[in-house]
């Protein structure tokens, strides 16, 4: 529920219909060769989180199998788009509030969710998982009883509705923009599948780590290939993809509903649309907050990140990883046309590409370092060694090509991510030499603590 949670917003309810518009009836290939994609650097990471739990999950591995330097690109990375994903979902869920009590206004609205969900994350890890299973309940079960009525309607057995699987291969064909729309859909739908690796550090705080990382590395993809291929093929197959309204309008899960006829469609919508930025801004948090401690941890972040309370919360990551949303919503607020807020979620659209690559990279290393009999071990194995991995690779580099050579929004995607991806190599010379300073002091130095030597080793 956590991963459905931190993936299932409003880039399915909303942003599906740009896609649709764009590729047509085959965005059903689109979402599903993302979420194979995706399915296959879940396996390669669910290999090494089930060997090695740990918090800061890819981070820690990309650093063990390629270098520090891996650990400190892809890390600072990661907790870069999620800060891009608060500072986001909290305007928008500010947007959604305002609408409803137009008496207060936005930025206020936006500061009161960022505070909710800063108090969620600051009490316990329990009390995260609590309010996010709820929240991503509300999600699942929407998405249930649209799969359930939309599979009636489009066979006809829904009142007043008619056979309208033709749709699916009228109206210009199954395929009305070419093959190559549908590799470009999935350079964008490959964005809404990130999120998935939550469940890998959520599961690493569990009683038992290993049997909740094979529990969500193998049952989860499942869930998320129903939902998300499930969902676009019944609207696709109900609504000419031709005649599907414009999503900034009338968002494509809410146009359908209205076609089902059900009572307070609109309205229901609008909660759900609602309860999904919530969930997405929470399980951000977690995210970022875990991977920031993490780094911190092995010296790629400023120390004092590191601190935890007693019920082990990394308090100043939490409160750290939300200022950049304070930020964006006072940017928001005061200059709406700088383009800074859109500049930070460009400039993040390549991170689940490069996390991908990086899993796939560091797995491979990995396992080549073992020996048959550690591999064999191995309680979660990915298939097909080393060649699923390739794949993997050459997979993002061709859908980078395809970006490269898309519309201006895909470009500028492209070219802001490398921006800052640039910055961090920049600070990458000092941060190395404070890593090897690190390591060089004692046990005692690095800590701030004193450290008892084992009795063992008296």
């Amino acid at each position: 529920m956590i991963t459905l949670g931190g993936i299932i917003g409003a880039s399915l309810f909303v942003g599906s219909g740009n896609v649709i518009r764009m590729v047509g009836p085959a965005a059903v290939l689109s979402y599903l060769l993302g979420g194979i994609l995706v399915f296959f650097a879940m396996r390669m990471l669910g290999e090494m989180a089930a060997a090695r739990p740990t918090v800061g999950s890819f981070m820690e591995y990309a650093r063990v199998g390629l270098g520090d330097w891996a650990g400190y690109f892809v890390g600072w990375l990661d907790w870069y788009f999620w800060v891009g994903v608060i500072a986001f979902e909290a305007v928008v869920g500010g947007s959604i509030l305002s609408g409803w009590f137009p008496g207060i206004p936005l930025w206020l609205m936006s500061f009161i969710l960022i505070m909710i969900f800063t108090a969620t994350n600051l009490i316990s890890v329990r009390s995260f998982g609590e309010v996010e299973f709820w929240l991503a309940s509300v999600k699942v079960a929407v998405i249930i009883v649209f799969l359930v009525v939309g599979a009636m309607f489009a066979f006809g057995l829904w009142p007043n509705a008619d056979f309208s699987l033709p749709n699916l291969w009228q109206h210009g064909g199954f395929a009305p923009q070419g093959a190559g729309a549908v590799i470009a859909g999935v350079a964008v739908v490959i964005f809404a599948y990130f999120g998935t690796e939550i469940a890998v550090m959520a599961a690493a705080e569990s009683e038992n780590p290993s049997k909740g990382i094979r529990q969500a590395t193998v049952t989860i993809i499942w869930r998320i290939l129903l939902f998300f291929v499930g969902s676009i093929f019944l609207v696709v197959a109900i609504v000419p993809w031709n005649e599907l309204p414009d999503p900034e309008v009338t968002a494509p899960f809410a146009y359908v509903f209205g076609l089902f006829g059900l009572p307070g469609a609109d309205l229901i919508m609008s909660i759900v649309i609602f309860t999904a930025v919530c969930s997405v801004l929470n399980s951000g948090l977690y995210s970022a907050a875990r991977m920031f401690s993490a780094l911190a941890g092995e010296g790629l972040a400023p120390r004092i990140v590191a601190r935890k309370s007693k019920n082990g919360v990394p308090v100043v990551a939490v409160i750290a990883s939300t200022l950049g949303g304070y930020a964006a919503v006072i940017v928001n607020f005061v200059a709406p046309d700088s383009g800074i807020l859109d500049f930070i979620m460009n400039s993040a659209g390549l991170v689940a590409l490069f996390v991908y690559v990086f899993v796939a990279i560091t797995q491979m290393r990995l396992r080549s370092r073992m020996s048959p009999e550690e591999v064999s071990n191995l309680k979660l194995k990915m298939w097909l060694h080393p060649w699923l991995g390739v794949s993997v690779v050459v997979a993002v580099v061709a859908i980078v090509v395809v970006m490269l050579f898309s519309g201006d929004s895909s470009r500028t995607q492209v070219w802001t991510s490398l921006v800052a991806v640039a910055v961090l190599a920049v600070f990458w010379p000092l941060v190395r030499r404070n890593l090897t300073l690190r390591k060089r002091a004692t046990p005692a130095t690095v800590s701030g603590e004193r450290t008892e030597t084992p009795r063992s080793t008296l």
